[in-house]
């Protein structure tokens, strides 16, 4: 399957990434797709993402998950 992120608004609706000037790339795992996050959870947080979930196909593997540090 593929792996890959889906941005959410402080709401819980689905952002489209490209409004947002940002491409989430599509990824062969999950460990992938979390190493990406960690590198560009701040700039998803500066655009407006506020939550992220993370799909493996069309399965949510969990989320929401809020980007604003605690």
């Amino acid at each position: 399957m593929t792996w890959t992120w889906r941005l959410e608004d402080p709401e819980g609706a689905t952002l489209d990434p490209a409004a947002l000037d940002v491409e989430v790339p599509r990824f062969d795992n999950q460990g992938d797709a979390e190493s990406w996050l960690g590198e560009n959870w701040r700039d998803l947080l500066e655009r407006g993402v506020a939550a992220v979930s993370l799909f493996d196909g069309d399965t949510k593997a969990y989320g929401p998950m809020g980007l604003a540090p605690a």
